[in-house]
């Protein structure tokens, strides 16, 4: 993937990079267009992990029981899919932005979904692409 000087990016994309680097302290922050594709997404470094498989959770809890410290989790670079509220979308849509984007290590593909409110407020939503086994309580 590449991003490309013809292409620019929407307000919503605009809004939504602005929101994560001044509100949630993300860095490394790029937008980022897919092979075919006129919709920007933002690439880039949160502060913290946002995500941790369940897999990982049960081992990383082992092991801090074990060892009595905790596991470092390093944060790793995401893919963040701005959209506004009045748009409509259907599975096929975010089917496609999956195959887009490339699947960054081992882990599964997933996006940060952006929504943006009239009112510039975002709410961000983890999707993964397939089925992930629920969390351990």
């Amino acid at each position: 993937m590449s991003s490309t000087q013809s292409q620019q990016p929407d307000n919503v994309a605009i809004t939504v990079m602005k929101n994560l680097q001044d509100q949630h302290d993300w860095t490394e922050l790029e937008f980022i267009y897919t092979q075919n594709s006129t919709r920007a997404l933002v690439r880039g470094l949160p502060t913290k992990r946002l995500y941790l498989h369940p897999d990982d959770q049960i081992a990383a809890l082992a092991q801090e029981q074990a060892t009595g410290e905790r596991v470092p989790q390093e944060p790793v670079q995401e893919f963040v899919l701005p959209v506004h509220l009045a748009e409509k979308w259907c599975l096929a849509d975010f089917a496609a932005v999956f195959d887009s984007v490339e699947n960054t290590g081992t882990r599964e593909k997933r996006i940060v979904l952006a929504t943006l409110h009239n009112d510039s407020t975002v709410v961000y939503y983890i999707m993964q692409e397939g089925m992930v086994k629920p969390r351990q309580n």
